[in-house]
């Protein structure tokens, strides 16, 4: 996406925003500090010689942020040498050091999405131990070597055996229930951005922080950074966001009709429209693909929800499942799990059109609270079951005219869709603004997931439907 020096500008603007309309819920936040997980990306250029790298690298690297000038409010426990670091082990290895040496500062935690903040949460599982042994003899893993952490850490690890001790007690118990909060005990929120998409990673975010609030701040896309959420400790589910009109020139398509384009001053209170934007960049009237609803307005401004990403779709026949109702089914048929303490902890899927007739594989990674009271193979086919009763009449049409199989839920081995993400990364994603995507087709990523497959399971019977009458 193009970009210019000014841009940074504007996007420092509306971060510089973000912390005041915190605090006005949220009071003390200038008497801590901030646990967030900040990555960047290798740089590399286009055959024309321009600088390519992430949006959030850019900014990283800008003297935007560098020199940013101190705000008791907006204090990070990493370092920028360590955020700066472009090994994201060695990063990550260090600010999650740097957050166990201040646990007793931190006041709220965060990621970019709650992908990344659940990818931290994982290291730490898996690197207690080394940590825990830095902490107590105040020596950093020698596998840290990236010169730049080594001398700022330097200044930061002292010899610390009682917090070590605190550390490995908590973290070798097998139940990480209330991690974050048992920590970080005077953590107030969390800050990580849970809608569309990522509102699969709520109940998992609620586990590890015992419901802490989750803070969606800010809506931006690498095109262009849109606007702020007024009421950021609102439920994830009533999130809006009101655009700021001086961040490009925004055009709204009504998405239920053909009509033409309408400016941001002409929406209406419960449309949908498909976001439009014209940048200063040099993007002219681009279609971002997020389909918007109105909510309402703050003064004159219209504020929206975020439904989805626009054409994320299964399809075998005629019919056309997009994000949300997959999304939705999943939810739907995660409620035949409850009573068995088990929730899906993440999910992808694809059309599955080898055979005739094609249909619907959704791989699931369980979570087990009690692995000797885990769902049965009949609960997981039922959960089939209800993920088609949950889709749309056009799927259930095509399942009882048979021109779509079976449903499939595909149960992987836990640490599957870590793998897929570092999978990704050493593709060259970047572990900032990584997604797990919701449908796959690439083939080594469909071979990773079905290498880790425990178990299969298909629906026992077919959706209800029935044709509708004509008058």
């Amino acid at each position: 996406m193009p970009t210019i020096h000014e841009e940074l500008n504007r996007r420092q603007l509306l971060y510089s925003l973000l912390m005041p309309v915190m605090n006005l819920y949220v009071p003390g936040l200038d008497k801590g500090k901030g646990l967030y997980f900040l990555f960047i990306k290798a740089e590399t250029k286009t055959p024309g010689g321009l600088l390519a790298r992430p949006v959030l690298t850019s900014y990283y690297k800008s003297d935007h942020f560098k020199s940013r000038p101190y705000d008791p409010f907006n204090v990070y426990t990493s370092p920028n040498e360590t955020i700066l670091c472009p090994d994201s082990i060695q990063s990550m290895y260090a600010q999650m050091l740097c957050g166990l040496i201040m646990r007793e500062e931190v006041l709220r935690v965060g990621a970019v999405f709650a992908s990344g903040l659940l990818k931290a949460i994982r290291f730490l599982q898996v690197n207690w131990k080394q940590f825990a042994h830095d902490i107590e003899t105040g020596t950093l893993n020698p596998k840290v070597t990236d010169p730049s952490v080594r001398e700022c850490m330097s200044k930061i690890l002292k010899p610390n055996p009682e917090l070590a001790a605190f550390i490995t007690k908590e973290c070798s118990e097998e139940n990480w229930e209330c991690i974050i909060t048992r920590i970080w005990p005077n953590t107030k929120y969390l800050d990580v951005i849970v809608t569309g998409a990522m509102a699969q990673y709520i109940p998992t975010l609620e586990y590890y922080s015992g419901g802490l609030p989750m803070a969606c701040t800010m809506y931006a896309s690498s095109e262009c950074y849109f606007g702020l959420n007024l009421k950021p400790m609102c439920k994830p589910s009533e999130v809006s966001y009101t655009i700021m009109p001086n961040m490009a020139y925004f055009e709204f398509l009504p998405h239920d009709d053909s009509s033409g384009l309408v400016d941001l001053a002409d929406l209406e209170v419960g449309k949908e429209y498909e976001l439009i934007v014209t940048t200063y960049a040099g993007l002219c009237r681009y279609r971002v693909g997020d389909i918007l609803r109105v909510t309402g307005f703050h003064n004159a401004a219209p504020q929206f929800r975020f439904i989805r990403r626009k054409n994320v779709l299964l399809s075998i026949d005629f019919d056309k499942t997009d994000e949300s109702e997959l999304q939705q089914a999943i939810e739907n048929a995660s409620v035949l799990l409850k009573e068995f303490n088990t929730s899906v902890v993440e999910y992808t899927s694809y059309a599955d059109t080898k055979q005739i007739p094609g249909h619907y594989v959704i791989y699931w990674e369980l979570f087990v609270k009690d692995a000797a009271n885990g769902p049965t193979d009949e609960v997981l086919s039922q959960c089939c079951f209800q993920m088609e009763e949950s889709l749309n009449v056009v799927y259930r049409q095509c399942r009882v005219a048979d021109s779509i199989g079976p449903l499939e839920i595909r149960v992987v081995k836990n640490g599957t869709f870590e793998e897929l993400m570092d999978y990704a990364i050493s593709r060259g994603a970047s572990i900032n603004q990584y997604k797990v995507p919701r449908c796959v087709s690439f083939t080594p990523i469909m071979e990773l997931l079905d290498s880790r497959v425990v178990s299969k399971h298909f629906s026992p019977a077919l959706p209800h439907w029935t044709p509708e009458r004509r008058r």
